[in-house]
């Protein structure tokens, strides 16, 4: 089984983006399933999703909730591909861009 986690930093403020909601789902044939919900801690950062096998994934970042109104919602889908790998996906998220990678 694989681990995922994710980061996210709000670049317009300079600080981690605290208590956001994040949805980690997976893509079956009838569409996506939330797998599990959480929201980021002080840090920015949630490291609670349960672990996954491997497939299509997506991280789906409430932004909106946080403050940005043009970007109310940022879906970053991701395939897990190593069933024994760690997949950390940090979001780097400004008023008006954002970013994202496979960190580690």
């Amino acid at each position: 089984m694989s681990t995922v986690s994710t980061h996210v930093l709000d670049l317009g403020k300079g600080v981690p983006a605290v208590g956001m909601v994040v949805r980690l789902s997976v893509w079956t044939e009838d569409g996506w399933h939330t797998v599990a919900e959480s929201v980021t801690d002080a840090n920015g950062r949630v490291t609670s999703f349960p672990e996954v096998g491997t497939g299509r994934y997506r991280l789906a970042f409430e932004t909106g909730e946080s403050g940005n109104s043009f970007y109310p919602y940022v879906p970053v889908p991701f395939v897990i591909d190593e069933p024994q790998g760690h997949y950390h996906i940090p979001l780097l998220l400004s008023p008006y861009g954002y970013s994202t990678y496979r960190g580690s």
